[in-house]
C-alpha cells in the first residue's frame, strides 16, 4: 500500500519534530521534511520514510526546491517561524522578513498546484483583548476577551511598540492565503496555537543556544543557574499553556478530517490558563518535585520592566483565552494534559539534559 506523502517545513523545530515523530510512527507516511538543522529529529534520519533537507526554503528559492515535490504531496505543514518576543523588538526587519517576505511564495506555489496548505500561525494575531482597552473592566464579558476564529477582531497595538511585527507578519500571511483560497481556491487550514508546551521547546541560554528565549526557557535556566525568576513587568499577563502532545494530536486529526480544510483553529487548552506570576510560582513547586529539592519552592522571583528585558517598544498580549468550540466540533479534539502534568513533563526534559 502506497504511503502518504507529506512536506514538513520545520521538521526539526520544536513542533515540527514531535509532529514528524508521530507521523513516522504510524507507519502510513513518506515524509520529505526542510530545516535549518536535524538535530531534534536526528533519530529519523535513517528512517527511509523520511527524506531531510538541510536548508532553508524562503521566497528567493522556494520553486527551485520544492516546485518538483509540491504537486506531489497529500499536504504541506508550514511551521517554519521566528517566534521569540525578543526577536520581534531587537530584530523586526528580520521578524516580518521571515514570517511574510520569505515565506509567501509557498502560497504561490500550493495555489497553482491545488495542495493543502497546512499553515501555524500563532494566537497572537488577536493582539490585545477589548476589555484591555475599557478602563475598570474585570473580564467580566467573554466576547471582550475569548477569542473566536471567525468572529473576534485583531486588536494590534500602534507601529512604535515593535512587539507587533511577529502578529503583523503572521496576519497577513493569514490573510494572503484566505486570499487566494477565496480568488483562486487554495484548500487551507490555519492553526493558530496557545503556548504550546513540551521537551525540545526552545533552548537553554549558555547550553544550547545563546539570546533571550520564551518564558518557559528563560524560568527554567533561572532555576538551572540558581538565578531569580523574572517576571516582565510583574507577570500579570494571562497565558493558556498546551501540552506538545495535546497539539499534536490536532495536527494529525487534520490529516483525516475533509471539513478541517478551509477552517481556521484555535488549539489551545482553556483548562491551563494562568498568568506568567502563577506560572513562575508553579514551576517552582514543580522543579522542587523534580529535584527533591524543597528549597526551590521558595527560589527568588523578581519584577523587571519591559523596557529593561526587552528593550523599548514592547506591549504585551493582556490574556490569551481561545474558544475551542471549532476543533471539539469538527476534529472531535480535546486536550489531555493538565497545566501541572505539561509542566513537569516539559521540566523533566530540561533537568535530564542540564541539571547537575
Amino acid at each position: 500500500m502506497a504511503k502518504r506523502r507529506l512536506i514538513i517545513l520545520g521538521c526539526g523545530g520544536f513542533v515540527g519534530s514531535h509532529l514528524t515523530d508521530r507521523l513516522l510512527a504510524s507507519g502510513e507516511f513518506e515524509i520529505f521534511g526542510y530545516d535549518l538543522t536535524s538535530k531534534k529529529c536526528a533519530q529519523h534520519l535513517d528512517n527511509p520514510d523520511f527524506h531531510f533537507r538541510e536548508g532553508y526554503v524562503d521566497s528567493s528559492n522556494t520553486e527551485e526546491i520544492l516546485g518538483d515535490k509540491i504537486g506531489d504531496v497529500e499536504a504541506i505543514f508550514s511551521l517554519a517561524a521566528v517566534c521569540n518576543p525578543a526577536e520581534y523588538v531587537k530584530n523586526p526587519v528580520f521578524t516580518i522578513n521571515s514570517n511574510f517576505i520569505h515565506a509567501y511564495k509557498l502560497v504561490d506555489l500550493c495555489t497553482k498546484a491545488g495542495t493543502w496548505l497546512i499553515h501555524t500561525s500563532t494566537c497572537e494575531v488577536y493582539g490585545r483583548t477589548i476589555a484591555s482597552y475599557i478602563p475598570g473592566d474585570e473580564y467580566t464579558d467573554a466576547n471582550l476577551y475569548e477569542q473566536r476564529e471567525d468572529e473576534t477582531p485583531l486588536v494590534m497595538g500602534p507601529i512604535v511598540n515593535q512587539r507587533w511585527t511577529y502578529a503583523a507578519a503572521k496576519a497577513l500571511f493569514e490573510r494572503y492565503i484566505y486570499a487566494n483560497h477565496t480568488e483562486n481556491g487554495l484548500p487551507f487550514t490555519i492553526i493558530r496555537p496557545y503556548n504550546w508546551f513540551g521537551p525540545r521547546m526552545d533552548y537553554i541560554p549558555g547550553r544550547d543556544g545563546e539570546g533571550v528565549p520564551r518564558v518557559l526557557a528563560c524560568f527554567m535556566k533561572a532555576l538551572l543557574d540558581g538565578q531569580p525568576l523574572q517576571l516582565v513587568d510583574g507577570g500579570g499577563a494571562h497565558r493558556t499553556i498546551t501540552y506538545i502532545q495535546d497539539s499534536v494530536d490536532a495536527l494529525t486529526r487534520m490529516l483525516d478530517v475533509p471539513k478541517a480544510r478551509n477552517q481556521t483553529f484555535n488549539i489551545g487548552n482553556r483548562a491551563n490558563e494562568c498568568t506568567v506570576a502563577e506560572l513562575a510560582r508553579m514551576m517552582r513547586d514543580v522543579y522542587a518535585e523534580i529535584t527533591g529539592d524543597s528549597r526551590f519552592k521558595e527560589h527568588p522571583i523578581e519584577d523587571v520592566s519591559s523596557e529593561k528585558f526587552y528593550g523599548p517598544g514592547y506591549e504585551d498580549c493582556d490574556r490569551r483565552v481561545p474558544d475551542v468550540s471549532k476543533a471539539e466540533r469538527l476534529l472531535d479534539w480535546d486536550p489531555k494534559y493538565d497545566l501541572r502534568d505539561t509542566l513537569r513533563l516539559t521540566m523533566q526534559y530540561f533537568h535530564d539534559a542540564w541539571g547537575s
